[in-house]
């Protein structure tokens, strides 16, 4: 169910005894998760001078870390968070050490984009466990609803700050540094929430009949879900390789990340008002409307003039981007079984990973062999046509859990 939120249930959920611990260290170990891609793509680039090279290798890194949220995230279903947290954030130092070695050594392509793989499948998905684990702190209501709406704006901050800081970073006389930092911080976050009282003390659920094999992906508004989450990160695979190369081609390569950064103006403030009256009211509807309207309003960064212009339609396509976040989580309250969250938020984190990767790789191919604005239009039409698929396939999410009664007021 959707519920309207005012400021004073965000203030309710944030200082809801034992979440400040696990708030506070899952904000450093979830503000690298897009760092640590982007860091790699602007690396890659920079060591290799091709753009198509540094994509294949960023889009690795996403796949791997598709992979790893879904695998990490049942496994946290069945122990709870705090032992596998511990072994992946240990696992992802080693392959981080190893593929910034790789770089340094000249590695081939294949063996670049193998080590990313690993790294991606390694990062730990704090966000996962952090989702789950308001489920257990906050009764169902408009407070819970405030802490998943400040869940799904702050992992969209992190997304959007990333890739500036990422670009920051690069522009240092070792272009390295970015990994480096940004896996620093996010294994050291994700060790400390890790050990917090509240999330140690955080037990299994019981597993629902049937949902043991499955998981999340026994509910077919599941899989709808997941279809809307890729077409989210397919456009924005796009942009975020086209923007970097728009402003190479401007000649001011170091405005790339922070053009990126620009989106995470409107999308935090048009996301925190969103929530207090979302539109439209049906989830049914309003997956595939918002994605529509975002592939729509990034059209006119495909306008070839200046940096100026392409910051100011990536200022208004950003405000979608926190309320399609917000409702992709909001979904899973309706989709998914209530012991299989954990996995259900790791299949968001893949499916929106999954498209980035392959966002990236194609709209690097467009950019180095057609242009920099034919990378916008694919972005657009993708999301277009992931749209219209959401929309005809709508009634799942309306319908809700398989032998569980659907929220009919709200699908009406």
């Amino acid at each position: 169910m959707s519920h309207n939120v005012s400021f004073a249930d965000y203030r309710t959920a944030l200082t809801t005894p034992g979440a400040r611990g696990p708030m506070i260290a899952a904000v450093f170990a979830r503000l690298p998760i897009a760092m640590v891609g982007f860091a790699l793509l602007f690396y890659v680039q920079r060591t290799t001078g091709s753009y198509a090279t540094a994509g294949l290798v960023s889009a690795g890194a996403l796949v791997g870390a598709a992979i790893g949220s879904v695998l990490q995230g049942r496994v946290m279903d069945r122990l709870g968070p705090s032992r596998p947290l511990l072994v992946t954030s240990s696992a992802f130092v080693v392959f981080v050490t190893i593929a910034v070695i790789s770089v340094e050594s000249g590695a081939s392509t294949p063996a670049l984009v193998a080590f990313a793989f690993l790294v991606g499948k390694t990062q730990p998905t704090v966000g996962s466990a952090s989702r789950t684990l308001w489920s257990r702190l906050l009764p169902a209501g408009r407070t819970r609803q405030a802490a998943y709406n400040y869940d799904a704006i702050s992992i969209e901050v992190f997304f959007i700050l990333g890739p500036g800081l990422a670009g920051l970073l690069a522009a240092l006389p070792w272009a390295g540094t970015g990994v480096l930092i940004s896996a620093a911080t996010q294994a050291v976050g994700a060790v400390a929430f890790a050990l917090t009282k509240t999330v140690r003390a955080q037990r299994p659920m019981a597993v629902q009949s049937g949902s043991r094999l499955l998981g999340p992906l026994v509910s077919p508004g599941m899989w709808t879900v997941i279809l809307a989450v890729m077409g989210f990160g397919v456009v924005i695979g796009f942009v975020e390789v086209a923007v970097p190369a728009a402003a190479t081609a401007a000649g001011q390569q170091a405005m790339g990340g922070l053009m990126l950064s620009v989106w995470s103006i409107s999308s935090v403030i048009f996301g925190v008002i969103y929530g207090m009256r979302p539109w439209p009211r049906p989830l049914h509807l309003r997956l595939p409307v918002l994605l529509g309207v975002f592939a729509i309003l990034v059209t006119f960064s495909a306008i070839p003039t200046t940096l100026f212009w392409l910051g100011a339609t990536l200022l208004i396509a950003g405000a979608m981007i926190t309320p399609q976040s917000t409702s992709h989580s909001t979904a899973l309250e309706q989709v998914a079984p209530p012991s299989t969250m954990t996995e259900a938020f790791g299949w968001v984190i893949t499916a929106v990973t999954l498209g980035l990767a392959l966002g990236q790789s194609v709209s690097g191919y467009l950019v180095e062999h057609v242009s920099v604005s034919s990378a916008f239009v694919a972005a657009a039409v993708a999301g277009v046509i992931f749209a219209g698929l959401v929309f005809v396939f709508r009634g799942t999410i309306a319908a809700g859990v398989p032998g569980r009664k659907a929220d009919h007021a709200l699908a009406s």
